[in-house]
């Protein structure tokens, strides 16, 4: 048990240092836009990357790195509570179509970008 606690931790700190990263870059490339870029981002590239995670480990019987991977860096780099913060943000601006527009997209291109991570680990790994 205290391994497992330690590799999502470890993971953890690491994906959040990889968000705050990722966030920054993504602002010095586009600049800084009302619409939160930047978090949506984060979650489509994270959800990808879970995907993919999710088959290679799989076909390769790295299940027992679900902790690190799963629950620690790609838990700590996908942006959910920000993404809830984003909304609430753009609805109490008034932006009520940019924030059906922030939902929509977060949430369908991430689930997208999970099925995209599993075609493409499949189409290497399988």
């Amino acid at each position: 048990m205290i391994f497992s606690v330690s590799m999502v931790a470890l993971g953890g700190a690491v994906g959040a240092v990889c968000r705050y990263l990722a966030g920054l870059g993504i602002i010095r490339v586009l600049g800084h836009h009302d619409f939160p870029v930047a978090i949506l981002t984060v979650n489509i590239l994270g959800s990808f990357l879970m995907g993919m995670f999710v088959t290679v480990a799989a076909l390769r019987d790295l299940t027992w790195l679900s902790p690190l991977v799963m629950t620690g860096l790609l838990g700590g780099f996908t942006t959910f509570s920000a993404f809830s913060l984003e909304t609430a943000n753009l609805i109490e601006r008034g932006a009520f179509g940019q924030a059906a527009l922030y939902v929509a997209l977060s949430v369908g291109l991430s689930v997208g970008g999970l099925f995209l991570g599993l075609m493409a680990a499949r189409g290497v790994f399988a």
